[in-house]
């Protein structure tokens, strides 16, 4: 059947037009082709160096990482390395392949026959191990080496990490087998045994910058340096996630990029922004931090990035008060505002901002209007800008000299329970047998220690908590409780037994005795609150922080 053209155009034979060149994204078009080329990954090069040069070549390799540094690339370039044969196609192995032979270019292009490529995620079956399994046995066409890449190698099953097991710990002379993840944790313990691990870093984010510099330079394309230092933040140490960014601003911004054209694309608030609304929350001023909000609000910010950004500036002001650095990647405004803010603020007011902006963070994403909530998180921040600092108050009080508190009254301990300290005492096994010496405990709250000591925690709970003590005199010992488990007196009575040498005598009241040892200590709690109560320099902070919590809040036993 004759197209369209043929009927409109009966006879006329018109020439095609030239195939227009497909766009290659910066992501594939600038991905190494050599360990030189590699970002941020000199120790791992290093070591492949050395092991090539010496001919120590392991079996397996297990490249790890987050995405986008390099990992696949990484499982190429060793291809390349071992099977390269150099331009006149006498070489051997090296760290530098050549790039031109026939192995380099076919590995470059993904069509060497010795070179199989695997994706894990979409063959996860043994099946697809096995095919594996039966290939190996062949020697490699043309190649020196057979390689087997295996990306996401996770995602393989139970039964296909089972099958390879063998495989993978003595493969056929001239096999390797090169596997990259993004989640060594999900990989079995044995696979990880049978190979050399490479953990791939992330890239600085000053690294990326240069590198994106260099790559727009061969693009022909300007950039602001305060928009590569964006770019190269937001990609998070990933090179190909700071590509496709790249790319994207690229197509943004035309033929020179800008920080704000970046800012704006991104979706991130202005940093100058952030850095006056921050003044502000440390200034106090309300009407001006909520005019700030609404102005990154009507521009399209999400509130909680911006709760974000100034948790960001928080940090960054925390660590540079802490461990003063410069920071290539910040512009030089920002960096001379981080030093006069570090300067000023202490760490236990930037320490109660961080906490008081991640709960505002928290409660934005769970509000129905998270506007509303990001403008009561910053006026909490307002409010807290215009209270006493609780360290300075204190300082002041004790200037002053407080009075001394006057002591509430103790609450005296139950006859049945003494006070003196747990004094060891030798029991009569080691009088009449000659024995080491064993620990009697010398009264009721020792005894229950004891337990503690020997890893009982089951019995220490029951008689802490529901044993009221009559009388205590070792080896006889007189308790009162009602509901304990059947089996818990006579195991009371052996384990003390066992641990004294003594054979105890131990009664049983349905009622009567002294307070339990957790009521005791209950009512010395509560004196101790009380007695703090009474402290000026307690009841001064109470004053000038009224909506504060108590410092020991009570159970409800008490």
């Amino acid at each position: 059947m004759a197209d369209e053209s043929d009927i409109a155009f009966p006879g006329l034979d018109l020439p095609a037009a030239p195939a227009a060149p497909a766009y290659r994204v910066l992501a594939r078009k600038y991905r190494p082709a050599s360990f030189d080329g590699l970002l941020g990954q000199q120790a791992m090069v290093q070591t492949l160096g050395n092991a090539i040069a010496r001919g120590r070549l392991a079996q397996a390799w297990l490249l790890t990482g987050v995405r986008g540094v390099g990992k696949t690339s990484t499982a190429r370039i060793i291809a390349k390395a071992l099977n390269c044969v150099g331009p006149d196609g006498q070489g051997g192995p090296t760290i530098s392949p050549c790039g031109v032979c026939e192995a380099c270019v076919a590995i470059a292009a993904g069509r060497h026959i010795d070179v199989v490529e695997m994706d894990a995620a979409s063959n996860t079956g043994v099946d697809d191990v096995r095919e594996i399994i039966e290939g190996v046995r062949y020697a490699a066409v043309s190649a020196r080496y057979k390689i087997h890449i295996i990306d996401e190698v996770h995602m393989l099953s139970k039964a296909a990490f089972n099958a390879l097991l063998k495989t993978l710990e003595e493969p056929p002379p001239g096999v390797k087998f090169i596997m990259a993840t993004t989640e060594v944790n999900k990989v079995p313990a044995t696979i990880l045994s049978r190979c050399q691990r490479f953990d791939l870093r992330r890239v600085p984010a000053d690294l990326l910058a240069g590198h994106f510099a260099a790559i727009l330079a061969q693009e022909g394309v300007a950039a602001e340096a305060d928009a590569l230092a964006l770019i190269a933040r937001a990609a998070e140490g990933s090179v190909r996630d700071g590509l496709s960014i790249l790319d994207q601003a690229i197509a943004h911004s035309g033929e020179a990029i800008t920080a704000a054209a970046v800012r704006d694309m991104l979706g991130l608030a202005d940093r100058s922004a952030v850095r006056d609304l921050f003044g502000q929350l440390l200034a106090g001023d309300v009407p001006g931090v909520l005019a700030a909000v609404a102005r990154h609000y009507d521009l399209g910010q999400d509130p909680a990035q911006l709760i974000r950004e100034l948790l960001d500036l928080v940090h960054g002001v925390t660590r540079q008060r802490m461990a003063p650095r410069r920071d290539p990647a910040l512009a030089a405004e920002e960096q001379a505002a981080l030093d006069a803010w570090a300067a000023a603020l202490p760490f236990t007011r930037l320490s109660l901002l961080w906490q008081m902006l991640l709960k505002g963070l928290e409660e934005v994403a769970m509000a129905p209007v998270p506007l509303q909530a990001a403008e009561m998180a910053l006026l909490r921040l307002c409010h807290a800008a215009e209270l006493p600092d609780p360290g300075a108050l204190v300082k002041q009080l004790g200037e002053a000299g407080p009075a001394a508190a006057t002591p509430a009254p103790a609450t005296p301990a139950p006859a049945a329970v003494t006070s003196a300290p747990p004094a060891a005492t030798a029991g009569p096994a080691a009088a009449t047998t000659g024995a080491p010496p064993v620990t009697v405990p010398a009264d009721f709250a020792a005894l229950v220690a004891l337990f503690r000591q020997h890893g009982e925690s089951r019995l220490a709970h029951y008689l802490h908590d529901e044993v009221r003590l009559v009388a205590f005199a070792p080896p006889v010992l007189s308790l009162s409780a009602s509901g304990l488990p059947r089996d818990v007196p006579p195991a009371i009575a052996d384990r003390l037994e066992a641990w004294t040498g003594m054979k105890w005598q131990l009664g049983w009241l349905a009622e009567g005795g002294g307070n339990t040892l957790r009521e005791i200590e209950l009512a010395e709690g509560k004196a101790l609150i009380e007695k703090m109560k009474s402290d000026p320099v307690i009841a001064a902070l109470k004053a000038a922080f009224p909506a504060a919590e108590e410092p020991f809040p009570l159970p409800k036993s008490a």
